[in-house]
């Protein structure tokens, strides 16, 4: 029996990243039922501290905790799969590890379905943030005086 296809780690990594940044809402639309499965780790809240530097590349310091909810399933496969989330919503941090979980199992099928839309979605709302805020943009320039040449 062949294995399905699965995501490379990458790719992987990158649909976590779209799964936790998608609207709570979104996500329960594009996984309204949720499959079976067992908790390994039902979705629970906390915090994680957040680090930053300065400039970039300076010294890495703490900069705050941020609130954040995780969760963990197997599907009677045995696939296992998790997902973080930002925020206290239990139901997003599950779907989003159902949905982490059923990629490993049918990548295709859950990128069609799920994945593709989200992504589309997600570069939808930055283009017009993007719009928005160039149509508040200023340039400035300098005017050169007579008397300054």
């Amino acid at each position: 029996m062949s294995r399905p296809e699965t995501f490379p780690d990458p790719i992987r990594k990158e649909a976590l990243g779209l799964l936790a940044r998608a609207p709570s809402g979104r996500l329960a639309q594009l996984l309204p039922e949720l499959p079976e499965h067992d908790l390994l780790r039902a979705p629970e809240i906390g915090t994680v501290m957040v680090r930053g530097r300065a400039g970039g590349t300076g010294a890495a310091f703490n900069l705050g905790e941020k609130t954040v909810t995780r969760a963990s399933v197997r599907l009677p496969s045995g696939t296992v799969g998790h997902g973080y989330v930002q925020g206290r919503d239990k139901g997003h941090a599950l779907r989003a590890a159902l949905i982490d979980a059923m990629a490993q199992q049918d990548a295709a099928r859950v990128e069609e379905r799920i994945l593709a839309p989200l992504r589309d979605e997600e570069v939808a709302r930055r283009k017009a943030v993007a719009t928005e805020a160039a149509a508040t943009r200023v340039e400035f320039f300098t005017l050169v005086r007579g008397e300054d040449e």
